[in-house]
């Protein structure tokens, strides 16, 4: 599927932001309890859109971005990348 496909199937890149933010969790070394404690949500708020049950605004994905020490930017470009490959969960 081309990239402009994969920009009209949201589906691909819920997925793939779900593993993004997965990732970058692990990768910081945090787990779920303490990315929602930076927040200030509780840890359900974190488990919820890593599973796929909540959908991220864009504000509470920026917050998301600062907490896991990466940029909006580089998120966004990842989250291309991702999607361009299509994998599967």
């Amino acid at each position: 599927m081309t990239q402009e496909a994969n920009a009209i199937n949201g589906d691909i890149y819920r997925r793939a932001l779900r593993r993004l933010l997965r990732r970058a969790r692990l990768a910081a070394g945090l787990k779920q309890a303490d990315v929602a404690r930076q927040l200030g949500l509780p840890q359900s708020f974190v488990s919820k859109y890593e599973s796929g049950q909540r959908k991220l605004d864009l504000i509470e994905l920026r917050a998301v971005c600062v907490v896991l020490g990466t940029g909006l930017p580089a998120l966004l470009a990842a989250l291309d990348a991702e999607a361009a490959r299509g994998q599967p969960e």
